[in-house]
């Protein structure tokens, strides 16, 4: 079942992505993980005041999966990797300004806005642009707002420039401003080879196509379920929600070489293809 369900997933992402009829995603209320495979890949997508972005799978023993690998490293600077790895969370217009959305609509024009794009005839994706862009210029929910990371943003580009995850938390520690640490607190709370996985998915993704990335992350995800953080990730913070997950390995150092790159071997005739 499990080989089935990531195997169809991630197919289903790359549908969104190569869909040839124009995609609009509606990006409101609580939008992470696989809700974000759903929405990230579309051409249109649309933020409201109350959405709520985030990719927090290294709480529980995963990657940010559903093409993360993809459109995570494209992000302004390495915005991307500080929301993979401290599963930070991104609120109304601040998704827009991340370039997580393309459009922001203020959330009592929804409505609205699906009744005027279900009214356009034979519609193509310069009307739909034009209806959406109609919407977006009559929203003024936070309009003045500064980016919520706006004020971190050359340090988030510095810290996480590193090619280690322990020269990350190495760069958290020097600077030891208030903000830095509590990332630093966050990123000590994640499972070790979780933070490992993703810095490498990452970086490698930076390079690749979304199909590419999409066979990568396949194998990530059946090396993850037959290891033992997913399961304990998902105990702690889901099942019994005790908070408290006991990861092995319990720290970076001993997350060998070895076991990261066995992560990514490929599956053979299993792997992913499209």
């Amino acid at each position: 079942m499990v080989q089935d369900f990531f195997r169809e997933e991630y197919m289903l992402n790359n549908a969104i992505d190569s869909c040839l009829k124009p995609y609009i995603a509606l990006i409101h209320g609580i939008t992470m993980g696989g809700g974000v495979g759903l929405s990230v890949h579309g051409q249109f997508r649309v933020a409201t005041e109350k959405s709520l972005f985030a990719m927090p799978e290294t709480a529980i023993g995963l990657f940010p999966d559903v093409g993360g690998g993809y459109f995570l490293p494209r992000l302004q600077g390495k915005l991307g990797y500080f929301l993979a790895l401290t599963g930070f969370r991104l609120k109304g217009r601040d998704v827009y300004t991340a370039g997580i959305a393309t459009h922001f609509v203020d959330s009592e024009k929804l409505g609205m806005l699906e009744d005027d794009l279900l009214a356009l005839n034979s519609p193509s994706k310069e009307n739909i642009a034009d209806v959406l862009e109609t919407y977006h210029t009559k929203s003024k929910i936070d309009q003045d707002k500064s980016f919520i990371l706006e004020e971190h943003m050359d340090k988030i580009n510095s810290w996480f420039s590193a090619n280690t995850v322990e020269e990350i938390i190495e760069n958290l520690q020097q600077d030891g401003s208030s903000f830095a640490l509590e990332q630093l607190k966050v990123i000590n709370k994640m499972s070790p080879t979780s933070l490992k996985i993703t810095l490498r998915q990452l970086m490698e993704g930076s390079s690749k196509t979304l199909p590419e990335v999409l066979t990568m992350e396949y194998r990530l995800s059946q090396a993850c379920i037959g290891g033992h953080d997913f399961h304990e990730g998902v105990r702690a913070v889901l099942i019994d929600k005790d908070q408290n997950p006991k990861w092995k390995p319990a720290n970076l150092k001993e997350v060998t070489d070895e076991d990261l790159n066995n992560h990514f071997n490929s599956l053979g005739s299993n792997d992913l293809k499209f």
